[in-house]
Formats: structure tokens, sequence, C-alpha cells
């Protein structure tokens, strides 16, 4: 006898729960997030069954209003619970009898989290409102007839940003295309494919920040990788960021720890800059890295860093700058559509006239 799939309850009090939904604002680890209409215990759905630790916390946090103080103040079993309920698929909203249902894996999990008291009366309603503003997880692909990698190519050859951008919308695997673009020797179309990303990515966003979401994260694993060169991805993540930083901006943490290895210091310099002409407050953490690297024997670095301070805007900042106003040593550095050639002295001027408007 072959055991039907249930439909998914609160396993507080076994009232029928709707399916998880997106958050608006996307981050590197995000999970689905919904609530029980009947007790208001929240949950959070992991995909993989593998992070359950952190679909954990993200719970605990969204059930506390994101106060992270409140969360991990929290004593289990005399201040909230929590609960799993295995075998969930997201696709049929349903709980199956087995991981194996059906000729194919079910391994998401729900982690519920349920706070007593006087607690959940002091978050439960700001957690309703922001549900309000949550989205259905898109579960199809996006895919044109019209597209090929050939037609791609072709459109980026030709600079035909309106019908890329169509085709973007339409297409998930322009994306795709243009993050293997990447790879190319001939460093002005590199920097061409980052600024396309940007406004692809843009345009996508508006839609399926999901796909966007993806796109950083395999650009940060890429530069990530052991041995391997990042080919653009780190220039493009802050450019990707900087056109939606309200959407976006929780990925500028992930990208400054690349400050750390000394060999992709040039190119999260230029992100950071990038990001903070678009939104000095994400880009502020980097500050001291930053004024650090004016110090640095390397001059394109800084002039990167010049330049990125100068969109931060801190004062404490001009007098370091000053000292570099004689840095006659050239470098290049792309902004406004193009490979420019500058002294450093020459970006530290104008970031010092910048931080002074």
């Amino acid at each position: 006898m072959t055991v039907a799939p249930e439909e998914p309850r609160c396993p507080f009090c076994y009232y029928a729960i709707e399916q998880p939904r997106e958050l608006p604002q996307r981050k590197v680890v995000e999970f689905p997030i919904g609530a029980c209409g009947h007790c208001g215990a929240v949950f959070a759905y992991d995909v993989t069954g593998h992070n359950m630790g952190a679909a954990f916390i993200e719970a605990l946090l969204f059930a506390c209003n994101e106060d992270d103080y409140l969360a991990f103040s929290l004593s289990h079993g005399e201040d909230y619970t929590d609960a799993i309920v295995g075998n969930y698929d997201i696709y049929t909203h349903t709980v199956a009898p087995e991981k194996a249902y059906n000729d194919r894996y079910v391994r998401g999990v729900l982690i519920f989290v349920k706070l007593f008291g006087q607690f959940q009366e002091a978050t439960g309603g700001k957690v309703k409102e922001k549900l309000k503003y949550t989205t259905p997880i898109a579960k199809t692909k996006l895919r044109s007839e019209k597209f090929s990698k050939e037609k791609v190519r072709q459109l980026v050859s030709d600079n035909n940003m309106t019908d890329l951008l169509s085709l973007a919308e339409k297409d998930s695997r322009v994306i795709n295309e243009l993050q293997r673009m990447l790879y190319t020797p001939d460093e002005h179309q590199r920097w061409r494919i980052i600024d396309l990303l940007g406004e692809v990515s843009k345009r996508v966003a508006e839609r399926r920040p999901d796909l966007i979401s993806k796109l950083i994260i395999n650009l940060l694993q890429n530069a990530a990788a052991p041995g391997a060169s990042a080919w653009g991805a780190i220039e493009a993540i802050g450019t990707i960021i900087s056109t939606n930083p309200g959407l976006l901006g929780e990925f500028t943490r992930p990208l400054l720890s690349f400050v750390a290895q000394e060999n992709l210091r040039r190119e999260v310099t230029w992100a950071i800059g990038k990001i903070a002409s678009a939104d000095p407050h994400l880009a502020r953490l980097a500050f001291s890295g930053l004024t650090a690297f004016l110090d640095s024997p390397d001059h394109v670095l800084r002039g990167y860093a010049a330049w990125a301070l100068g969109s931060i805007g801190f004062n404490d900042v001009i007098g370091k700058l000053k000292n570099l106003e004689s840095d006659k040593n050239k470098l290049t550095i792309w902004r406004e559509g193009d490979l420019q050639e500058v002294t450093v002295g020459q970006l530290a001027k104008e970031a010092v006239q910048k931080i002074k408007r």
C-alpha cells in the first residue's frame, strides 16, 4: 500500500501552513521564511537538509524581528521551543512519506521556532508585517526560444543593450553566458562585460532577485577557489551590488573578506569604490583597510584606495590623501565606461575635492 504525501502542518498547533516565501533583501545564506497563521510559529526552509543549524538561526532571528541580542539571550524550553518537519517538497507543498518518493529524493526540511508568552507578544505583530513583503519562491527557469550563445555574443559585440536586456528578462542563460565571457585576456572587453553584467542584473533583479543572488554567490565561489584566477569576478560583484544596493547590499560583507588575500586587493578595492559610489554607508567597514592601502608600495592599490575613499567621504583621511597629491605614478582605472590613464596624485586630488563637497 502506497502512503500518500500529506499536507504540511505546524508541529505545535497542527494547523495547515502556507508555502515558505522569499525575503525581499538578498543574503549569502538565505532561507525562505513563513509563519503559522494560527499560533504564530516561524519556520525556515532548508532545501538541502544539510544547513539546518543556519536555518534555525534564521528562523529564530526572524521570530525575534531580527533583534540578535534578544534572539541569543533566549533560553530553549523556557522562552521558546523548536521542531523539525522533514521530507518537505517545496514544489508540491507536501510532506513525502519517505526521502525517496516517486523516483526522486525529497530532502527539504522546515525548521520551526515558536516563542513563548511576552516574547511572541512583543515581536509577533512585526513579524506578520514583514511577511506581507515576502514573495513566492520562483520555481520556473527563464527560457526563450530566441536564446543562443552566439546571439548573446553578437549583441555584446554590437553593443545592443536594448535587445540584450530584453533577452535577459526572458532567458536566464544570458547571465550565465555573460559570466563565461569574463574569461577573456582582453582587459577592455572584460570590463565591458562587467558593466553589462551590472546592467543586466539590475533589470533581472526587478523580477527574479533569486537569479542575481545565485550569480553573486557563484562569482564569490569562483574568486575563493584555491589557485583560481578571479577573472573579473570581484569587480563584477561590486558592480552588480552598486546597481541595487538596497536589495543586494548584504553581499558587501563577504566581498570585503577578500581583502585578506594580497593577490586580490586591487580588485576588492576597486569593487568597494564602485559600491561606495552608489551607497557610501555599505563601504564604511572598509575605511580602515583602504586608509592603510594609501601607504602601499603598489601604486595601483594606492590609486584605487584613494578613489574609493573619495566616495566613502570621511574627513579623517584628507591629510593622507593630500600627501599623495604629488604622486606621479600612472595607472589605468575603469570608470565612466572606459579605461582611463591617470596618476595616483590625480585620484587623490579628486578624492579630497569629493570629500569636501
